[in-house]
């Protein structure tokens, strides 16, 4: 599925046969240790760096209004990012996952994360656009 803004997430989400449960893992891009001087020319032209999760959350996509009030309630953390990783966790039988169920997936979803492997997630940046990794 193409999604072309965070309300095609949302809207995608609420139409499952099943109950869903957002994931959001929130990032920083960072310059990695050690880098090399192209490594930090890329980073300078924001093409490159290392992404450290910052923040976790799961919501009910009714429990979510827009893109710009789940970045505000995320500016009351204090935790700063660049970008949001999003996946979903499905409910079964007509009843949603709860938050404890989400625990272990969003746990998968960091170490994903660290390993570089967010092909699979939807991503937007800090202004709710959609991102894409080649």
């Amino acid at each position: 599925m193409s999604l072309a803004s965070f309300q095609d997430l949302l809207d995608a989400a609420q139409q499952q046969p099943e109950p869903q449960r957002l994931l959001f893992v929130f990032a920083k891009v960072e310059l990695p240790q050690n880098a090399t001087a192209e490594q930090r020319e890329r980073f300078e032209n924001r093409e490159g760096g290392t992404l450290t999760p910052s923040l976790c959350v799961d919501k009910a996509p009714e429990d979510i209004a827009s893109f710009e009030a789940l970045a505000e309630e995320s500016r009351h953390t204090g935790q700063e990012w660049d970008m949001v990783f999003v996946g979903s966790l499905s409910g079964r039988a007509g009843v949603a996952p709860s938050a404890d169920e989400a625990a272990q997936p969003l746990r998968f979803m960091v170490n994903a994360i660290n390993n570089g492997q967010v092909a699979q997630f939807a991503t937007f940046d800090r202004h709710g656009r959609v991102l894409q990794f080649g």
